[in-house]
């Protein structure tokens, strides 16, 4: 603190600027020392002044001159005691209050050189007097440098001549202390010529009749480069809450709007104005707003950072000019000093629900067109069938017919003639063999004039016979009378299982399973055959798993085709039975 005997002035300065001197507390010593004196001594004098009088008239008038010495030696010994006690006195206090002040020079250069902000004061001339340890920091200029310089080193060129301006005028206000540049941000000069930006509180007094002016400075570079990287942080985020495709709309706990972007302007037809302050409800239909409320309260309850709004169900907006309109959200929120708001990412999807609408018109409409193909197949092939059988089956037994009446009047020497007729009859039996497996798999007529379980267990039995593989059947009832689309589902899904069972999979064994229960029929047909991989790409033009696939779903069911390598595969359907389940 080798700073303090130079200046120490400047620190009762200080002091009496901070009110470390009350008015009727302690003084520096000094201060009206001469006056307590006289009026302390005043008294010894008087009585000094008439002793010497009387003593002088007695003397001169003859009368007991030598009890007036005695008397004068009395009262002067007494006064020079008393002047004693009372010079000893003021000695003490005069000691007290130099300890005194030392103490309190001590106190506030701890408190000056401890200040984080820099402190320095000027006269009156506008010279530093005083320049404490942050000051030397802030500015980085030793304090020997300053002191007794002008405080126009401290400020660019460009701003001395208003800031001396500035000090005269608050010296003549006769304001104690206030702000300075309330309006503005204050430039400060460092020592290697680099400006940077203040904020700064004045104070003045009166010393001797001199004034003395107190600054308090605070550094703020860093505060100003903060909220400047954060005014450009929210000059992107509103660039990007404006640019955003989708409506964002920020509540605060009393669900009342503080955010409203650009596209949420443009979807419900408010002014961003006019929104900022308004409740939610606006833009809610009124038969939803306490559910909403509701919801958002119990959102909040929950602490769960984001979630989507309305589950499985379209959430509905209302438009200003009183349109309702379906749209997606999704809510997030977060807790902020001054309370927890909720933020809603809101999406139009009037044009997705209508797109959606007649996507599913579009599939209803096509599920009938293919049910409608699929009877019409099965009905031209049943009819195809039946000609073969009846018109084609008819004709060729007829030429069998005429082939027997033949051979019957063969001359005796008609060898070679004989011969051609074998070979004719042959073929014949053949094309008639042919025909009628034809007409069978087109569609076979024992379906339409037997029923589901003749069908099948014929299926199977032929199946048997082709292909060599045993095959098991198993039927839960002896007649299962289905629908005439559903017991042909049931018949073609057994045939393409069974095919591709003959074509692909190497099996040795088969066992189809039929159960008709619940309101529902299931088909299941389980090989032991190589299997396959299901996740594979489909082979170019295979398209009877597929068609399962399709055959179930177009009558309301479900087919699954379940495999692996090695591991056999199982087809399995299930379909509404479209009857009362049977009973055993």
């Amino acid at each position: 603190m080798g700073w303090r005997r130079p200046i120490k002035g400047s620190l009762i300065a200080f002091s009496k600027a901070m009110n470390v001197f009350p008015d009727k507390g302690l003084k520096p010593a000094g201060v009206g020392t001469r006056g307590r004196l006289f009026v302390v001594f005043a008294p010894v004098l008087a009585l000094l002044a008439i002793t010497v009088v009387l003593a002088i008239t007695a003397w001169l008038a003859g009368w007991y001159r030598t009890e007036m010495v005695i008397a004068i030696v009395g009262v002067g010994a007494s006064a020079l005691l008393v002047a004693m006690l009372v010079l000893y006195r003021q000695v003490r206090v005069r000691q007290a209050a130099t300890r005194a002040l030392s103490n309190v020079e001590a106190r506030v250069s701890d408190v000056v050189e401890s200040a984080m902000d820099p402190i320095i004061t000027v006269d009156e001339s506008q010279r530093i007097v005083l320049f404490n340890d942050a000051a030397e920091r802030v500015f980085r200029w030793p304090r020997n440098a300053v002191l007794g310089q002008p405080i126009d080193k401290l400020l660019p060129e460009r701003y001395r001549e208003a800031h001396r301006r500035h000090i005269e005028k608050f010296g003549e206000t006769g304001s104690t202390s206030r702000r300075m540049g309330s309006q503005m941000v204050l430039m400060a000069l460092r020592a290697d010529g680099q400006e940077f930006p203040i904020e700064a509180s004045i104070s003045q007094h009166s010393e001797d009749g001199r004034q003395r002016f107190t600054v308090i400075l605070r550094d703020i570079t860093e505060r100003l480069g903060v909220e400047t990287a954060l005014a450009r942080g929210e000059a992107r985020l509103r660039g990007i809450l404006d640019s955003a495709m989708d409506a964002i709309i920020t509540i605060d706990e009393r669900q009342h709007i503080v955010l409203f972007n650009a596209a949420a302007e443009s979807m419900f037809g408010c002014p961003r104005d006019e929104a900022l302050g308004a409740p939610l409800a606006w833009f809610i239909p009124d038969r939803f707003r306490g559910v909403h409320a509701d919801h958002v309260r119990a959102f909040g309850a929950t602490g769960t950072a984001s979630r989507r709004m309305g589950g499985l169900r379209v959430v509905t907006g209302l438009r200003r000019n009183g349109e309702e309109f379906p749209i997606d959200a999704s809510i997030s929120q977060q807790s902020e000093a001054d309370g927890r708001f909720y933020t809603v990412i809101l999406r139009d999807i009037t044009e997705r629900v209508r797109q959606e609408d007649e996507l599913r018109r579009s599939k209803e409409e096509l599920r009938e067109l293919s049910v409608a193909l699929h009877q019409a197949r099965e009905q031209e092939k049943s009819r195809i069938a039946r000609e073969l059988h009846d018109e084609l089956g008819q004709a060729l037994t007829s030429l069998q017919m005429d082939i027997a009446w033949c051979k019957q009047r063969i001359p005796q020497d008609g060898n070679g003639f004989a011969g051609k007729l074998a070979k004719m009859e042959t073929m014949l039996e053949r094309t008639v063999a042919a025909t009628r497996r034809i007409a069978t798999e087109l569609r076979p007529l024992m379906l339409d004039d037997l029923g589901l379980v003749p069908a099948v267990e014929w299926l199977a039995e032929s199946f048997t016979q082709r292909s060599g593989v045993a095959c098991e059947l198993a039927i839960s009832h002896e007649s299962l009378d289905l629908p005439g689309a559903h017991a042909t589902a049931v018949f073609r899904t057994v045939q393409e299982a069974l095919t591709n069972v003959a074509k692909h999979a190497h099996a040795s064994r088969v066992d189809v399973a039929i159960e008709q229960a619940d309101g529902h029929v299931s088909v299941s047909v389980h090989d032991d055959g190589v299997g396959f991989s299901t996740e594979g790409a489909r082979k170019p033009n295979s398209f009877g798993l597929l068609g399962l696939r399709e055959r179930a779903s177009l009558l309301g069911g479900e087919a699954r085709i379940s495999s692996a390598p090695g591991k056999g595969t199982h087809v399995e359907l299930r379909l509404p039975s479209g009857e009362e389940p049977l009973k055993s």
